[in-house]
């Protein structure tokens, strides 16, 4: 079962934006990222030849795939809360490209993964290049002290191609506090999701604190209200952006819990069922082991965090899932949540067009497969 919006909140948005004006964007942003690589790459280089595998990592898992939704929703929120565009915007929000980059590589460590978008996680890049080599010491080991490492150098880079990104003083000083409150926020999150694996904690209030935190505030609200605090955007402006940025990030949150389950590894980058191997306690899993039968929480409860279990034994976790009506449900609340992000841009005017652009990457955000 896949719910749909209602058509009195979508019509009138279908296919007003040109896909043009997401793709300018996004290139501007990977323009910006690539500058910014390049200069770091020359301060790694004229510290020791040994750095040059860092820079390679960094500029392939930054510039090699992503889809630039956190800098989109940062620049036209920029635009609707009344700022012109200028190239220093796209620099700045590009910073949130490095925040991503660090909370990835360092999650793929916490969970052990092996794939992101389809290529060795950073963790095992680095083990297999201790290995080439013949190091001393446990190649495991080096991996994931490098992806560390990695994943706190592209946390500091944030910051600093932010500052340097060519906005004025006023405007860095307005953004600031969004963006330091953004980074605790999902270092939170992150924490949050490895406690509730850890405890087991499979309640529905612990796993949407966690897709709060971890994911919704930064995916889309605080990149909103950092492009409206740049343009020093009206209170009721932000106010919009909230009500608009909590719901549609939990959505996008629940999206992925599912893609986390039934994605296809091919549209994914990650092995089918990855989720219930790394004992994700999500949104869909809590409702699934509320709703399911006795026996069936049970085999859920059991097969969670094992990282043995073979296709066979994912499907099976998956037929429990489905029969329990939390996929279904689910489904439900993604649309209910977009439903209620989508309302609140009526609440106020935006400028340049954002509240079209807003809704497209709202649809885009909730009903991907990748």
């Amino acid at each position: 079962m896949t719910a749909t919006l209602s058509t009195d909140v979508t019509a009138g948005y279908r296919r007003l934006v040109s896909p043009v004006d997401h793709a300018n964007v996004r290139a501007r942003v990977e323009k910006a990222l690539a500058a910014f690589l390049a200069q770091q790459r020359s301060l790694l280089a004229s510290i020791d030849p040994a750095l040059e595998p860092v820079a390679d990592t960094i500029e392939a898992f930054v510039l090699g795939g992503g889809k630039r939704l956190r800098p989109a929703f940062a620049y036209w929120g920029y635009r609707g809360a009344g700022g012109v565009d200028r190239d220093e915007v796209t620099a700045a929000v590009a910073a949130l490209e490095l925040v991503q980059a660090s909370a990835l590589i360092h999650d793929d460590v916490m969970d052990a993964s092996d794939t992101r978008r389809g290529e060795p996680a950073v963790h095992r890049r680095f083990a297999a290049l201790h290995e080439a080599h013949q190091w001393e010491g446990d190649a495991d080991s080096f991996g994931s002290g490098s992806a560390i490492l990695l994943g706190d150098l592209c946390l500091t880079w944030s910051d600093e191609l932010l500052r340097c990104s060519g906005l004025d003083v006023a405007a860095l000083q307005r953004a600031r506090p969004v963006f330091d409150l953004m980074r605790t926020e999902v270092i939170a999150g992150q924490y949050l999701d490895v406690h509730a694996q850890a405890t087991a904690d499979s309640s529905l209030r612990r796993a949407s604190v966690v897709a709060k935190y971890k994911s919704a505030k930064y995916t889309v609200e605080r990149p909103l209200l950092l492009g409206a605090a740049i343009a020093d955007g009206a209170k009721e402006v932000g106010a919009a952006y909230s009500g608009y940025g909590l719901p549609l990030g939990e959505a996008f949150q629940l999206r992925d819990d599912i893609l986390g389950v039934f994605g296809d590894p091919a549209r994914t980058g990650k092995p089918a069922g990855d989720d219930l191997r790394e004992g994700k306690r999500t949104y869909l899993v809590a409702v699934a082991i509320d709703a399911a039968n006795p026996a069936g929480a049970a085999e859920l409860r059991r097969g969670l965090g094992r990282l043995d279990l073979d296709g066979e034994s994912v499907a099976r976790l998956r037929e429990i899932i489905v029969a329990s009506g939390a996929l279904a449900r689910t489904e439900q609340r993604i649309a209910t949540l977009t439903e209620s992000a989508l309302s609140a841009l009526s609440a106020v005017d935006l400028s340049a067009g954002a509240a079209e652009m807003l809704t497209d990457l709202a649809l885009a955000a909730t009903r991907r497969s990748g």
